[in-house]
């Protein structure tokens, strides 16, 4: 089932898209810059933190954390790359799982999103 958008909502999601990129990009590139200059400036001391060490524990929680929101980002950015190469294709706007067209409150809300909400809670 071909969805058809507007050449001038496709151009406005497309924009999004992009958008939201080059913001992902952004932050995985300034973490991957962070770890690279704070293993340059840390002792080897520094790189195994203690667990039941206060600060050894601070440590590793805010460790796990950065890398969290890193994956979190790289998975956004894997979504908004696989919603373009959908656009390319011609197939943006309709539900992998379904068929259906995905409503445009959904698009304009999560212009990444590849599925119905319906289809997503099935998951």
């Amino acid at each position: 089932m071909a969805r058809q958008l507007a050449p001038s909502t496709l151009k406005k999601l497309e924009r999004r898209l992009d958008d939201e990129r080059e913001r992902l990009e952004k932050i995985i590139r300034h973490h991957e810059q962070d770890r690279e200059q704070a293993m340059l400036a840390e002792g080897p001391t520094d790189r195994s933190p203690d667990p039941d060490n206060v600060d050894g524990g601070a440590i590793a929680v805010e460790l796990e954390t950065d890398r969290s929101m890193v994956q979190n980002a790289k998975d956004l950015l894997d979504a908004v790359k696989h919603a373009q190469d959908r656009m390319e294709k011609g197939l943006y706007g309709i539900c992998e799982v379904t068929g259906e067209p995905i409503p445009m409150a959904r698009l304009e809300a999560i212009p990444y999103a590849t599925t119905t909400v319906e289809a997503a809670r099935r998951g």
